[in-house]
C-alpha cells in the first residue's frame, strides 16, 4: 500500500511539474504569436515606390546600394516574413559546437522582429523564440519544448540589445527600411564604407556597411550593446558579418547567404550564425 502511494504521489509531482512546463511554453508561444501579429499589422497595403532621387543625396556607398538594391518602381515595404536554413554555433566561441538551424522569422525595423528557431537533432532538438518589440524583449528556449534552458525577458539590457539586432538585419533583407525617408541619416566613412545612424524609441545605433563599386553589400558592422563575453556582463562590442551571395526578390536585392558574430573585425571573431535564405516574402 505504502509502495503503491508513493508511486502515486511520485507520479501526480511528475504531471504537476509537466503540466506547469506546457503552462509556460504555451505562454511563450502566445506572446511570440501575439507579437508577430503586432508586426504584421504594420505592413502598408499600398507602400509608396522607390525612387532613385531617395538615394541621390546620399555618400557614395549607400547611394551605390541603394541603386544596387532596389529597382526602380519598387514598393518600398516595411515588413517581411523570412525563413532560413543554416548553422547555430553553441558553446563557447573558442570550440563552438555547430547545430542544424530551421528558422522562420517576422522582421519590421525598426519596430522589432519575432525569429522563431528549432536547433539540434532528436533528442537535443531546441525550440523558441527571440523577440523584440516597444520596450519588451525576450529570449526563451527550451529543450523538447519542456525543459527550459533560456530565459530572459524585458530587461532594459536585453531591448537594447535585441533592438540593435533587428537594425542590422534590415540592411541584409529590408533595406527599403533604411531609405532617409523613415529617418535614417547616412554619413561618410571612406570610399567602400558608410554608416546609417538609427533612433527609434530612445536608442541609437550607428551600423556600419562596406559596400563594393558594383554596389553589393560586403559586410555589416555595428557596436552592439552585449553580454556574449568572457565577463558574461553587458557593454558595447563589435557585431557584424559578412554577406557571402545576393539574390533578387521582388525588385529587392538581399543576402542570400551571410556569416556573422561577436567581435566581427578584431582577432577574436568566429561566425556562430551561419544561414542561407530559403524564403522571403513581403507583407507591405
Amino acid at each position: 500500500m505504502r509502495t503503491r502511494t508513493f508511486l502515486f504521489a511520485a507520479g501526480s509531482v511528475a504531471a504537476l511539474v509537466v503540466f506547469a512546463a506546457a503552462a509556460r511554453r504555451f505562454a511563450d508561444e502566445r506572446r511570440a504569436s501575439r507579437t508577430w501579429s503586432e508586426l504584421a499589422a504594420l505592413a502598408d497595403p499600398d507602400p509608396p515606390r522607390f525612387d532613385p532621387a531617395m538615394a541621390a543625396n546620399l555618400p557614395p556607398p549607400a547611394r551605390r546600394w541603394f541603386l544596387r538594391s532596389l529597382v526602380p518602381g519598387t514598393p518600398l515595404w516595411r515588413v517581411a516574413e523570412i525563413e532560413m536554413e543554416g548553422e547555430l554555433g553553441l558553446g563557447d566561441r573558442a570550440a563552438l559546437r555547430y547545430q542544424p538551424l530551421r528558422a522562420r522569422e517576422i522582421l519590421a525595423p525598426p519596430h522589432g522582429f519575432v525569429w522563431r528557431p528549432e536547433v539540434g537533432r532528436w533528442p537535443m532538438r531546441i525550440a523558441g523564440s527571440d523577440g523584440q518589440a516597444g520596450d519588451g524583449a525576450w529570449t526563451r528556449f527550451w529543450l523538447l519544448g519542456l525543459v527550459p534552458i533560456v530565459r530572459a525577458a524585458d530587461t532594459p539590457d536585453l531591448v537594447r540589445s535585441a533592438a540593435a539586432r533587428g537594425v542590422a538585419e534590415a540592411a541584409l533583407w529590408l533595406p527599403t527600411t533604411l531609405l532617409p525617408r523613415h529617418g535614417v541619416r547616412w554619413e561618410p566613412v571612406d570610399a567602400q564604407r558608410t554608416r546609417a545612424i538609427v533612433e527609434h524609441a530612445g536608442l541609437r545605433h550607428e551600423l556600419d556597411l562596406e559596400v563594393a563599386d558594383d554596389g553589393r553589400l560586403r559586410t555589416l558592422r555595428l557596436m552592439r550593446w552585449s553580454n556574449a563575453n568572457r565577463e558574461g556582463v553587458f557593454r558595447l562590442q563589435p557585431f557584424g558579418g559578412t554577406v557571402l551571395e545576393h539574390g533578387t526578390v521582388e525588385g529587392v536585392t538581399v543576402a542570400t547567404r551571410v556569416e556573422a558574430g561577436n567581435f566581427f573585425g578584431e582577432e577574436g571573431y568566429v561566425p556562430f550564425f551561419r544561414v542561407e535564405l530559403s524564403r522571403l516574402r513581403f507583407l507591405g
